[in-house]
């Protein structure tokens, strides 16, 4: 019996778990030893704090989740940067990179609520667009 891939969440993913808006179930479902990159860690945390949670409020919710956190390092930053011309046309910013960059690097399967995610066909990526 072969393994399950692992899993890499995109900040919009783990925000809609948080928020409980629609495909939030299916976040919930994979969440067992999920990933995320720190760059949309903090992107989950500035989204938090716009909307007004408090800093304390916002660690706890994050750390409750109990994802594993991957540090956005040199070999991360150079497949993102990569990235930049193949994902262009749907608008992939930074932290999107990141996490399809963790993603292929890890071999996981990524879980996003960003449609345009629907477009891509990257080598290596295996998506899941939740909504």
């Amino acid at each position: 019996m072969s393994e399950a891939r692992p899993i890499v969440l995109d900040s919009s993913a783990v925000l809609t778990l948080l928020q409980r808006e629609t495909g939030w179930e299916e976040v919930a479902n994979v969440l067992a030893g999920a990933r995320i990159s720190a760059v949309n860690l903090s992107e989950v945390t500035a989204k938090l704090l716009e909307r007004g949670l408090e800093i304390a409020s916002v660690h706890a919710a994050i750390r409750e989740l109990g994802l594993k956190v991957d540090a956005f390092g040199a070999t991360d930053a150079r497949a993102a940067g990569a990235l930049r011309v193949a994902t262009r046309f749907a608008g992939l910013s930074l932290g999107d990179r990141a996490c399809v960059a963790l993603a292929i690097r890890r071999g996981a399967t990524c879980y996003t609520a960003d449609q345009a995610w629907r477009r891509l066909a990257l080598p290596g990526l295996f998506l899941v667009v939740i909504r």
